[in-house]
């Protein structure tokens, strides 16, 4: 074969096997999910895309850290008016957002045992339910439809989770903190879910928000009412709105 035989021969050949990756890249390849960037006046009840950038949320209020201690309470009646997107992405930033780095590890609002994070958060919508990406600081739907009578009725049919505007999951992954701390681990996860409730409680009043942490229900039914994995156990069931009442 001459050299320039040998070079044309190879060149094909290259082509096929690039081709035939690129085959297999698009057969195999997950479709690219759009993410839709939203105004932050949008009320909740008018979301409806699968996956949603929240907007940026703010590092300063008009409320002091003891003035909303000392007005923290549990509001379990609400108004019809729908909260913002811009309220809610403030709330859940106050549960699980991304306040720092040190090493490789990416800081949170609540603390951690060893910085584990087992603790996964979503939000029940009038349209669908979506799944917290504190580090994308994104919404991600897993589930469409109003489900908040289904998930009322997982909770012995608490009403005020079927009235509210919308209701924060907060489950955790207890494998993650039991890899290091064995069974004291799950101890740990139940701990931090109690630290992101207080921080959803103050951000709440800081907002002038309303909620209420439910631990009355059937795990398993959550679970089915949201659609979650079931090493997610859901550990308090928060609802949000505007308060009927200060």
């Amino acid at each position: 074969m001459t050299m320039y035989r040998k070079r044309k021969f190879l060149t094909g050949l290259a082509f096929i096997i690039s081709f035939g990756v690129l085959v297999n890249l698009s057969v195999y390849a997950e479709p690219l999910k759009k993410v839709i960037q939203l105004e932050p006046a949008v009320k909740v009840d008018q979301i409806k895309e699968d996956n949603i950038v929240l907007p940026k949320p703010r590092l300063k209020s008009n409320l002091s850290i003891e003035e909303a201690i000392a007005r923290r309470r549990s509001r379990r009646l609400y108004k019809k008016e729908p909260i913002t997107l811009k309220e809610l992405s403030q709330i859940l930033w106050a549960a699980q957002g991304i306040t720092g780095q040190v090493g490789g590890f990416k800081l949170r609002t609540a603390p951690s045992a060893g910085a584990l994070y087992p603790i996964e958060l979503y939000v029940l919508l009038p349209k669908g339910v979506y799944h917290y990406l504190p580090e994308e600081h994104k919404l991600e739907k897993i589930k469409g439809g109003d489900l908040r009578s289904d998930l009322a009725e997982a909770a012995l049919g608490q009403q005020w989770i079927r009235e509210a505007s919308c209701n924060i999951i907060i489950t955790a992954v207890y494998e993650r903190t039991m890899a290091k701390y064995g069974k004291r681990g799950i101890k740990y996860a139940i701990l931090e879910a109690g630290h992101v409730s207080e921080n959803i409680y103050l951000q709440a009043e800081s907002l002038g928000l309303g909620t209420v942490n439910i631990g009355a229900f059937g795990d398993v039914q959550v679970q089915k009412v949201l659609g979650i994995p079931k090493d997610n156990r859901p550990l308090y069931i928060m609802p949000l709105g505007y308060p009927l009442h200060r």
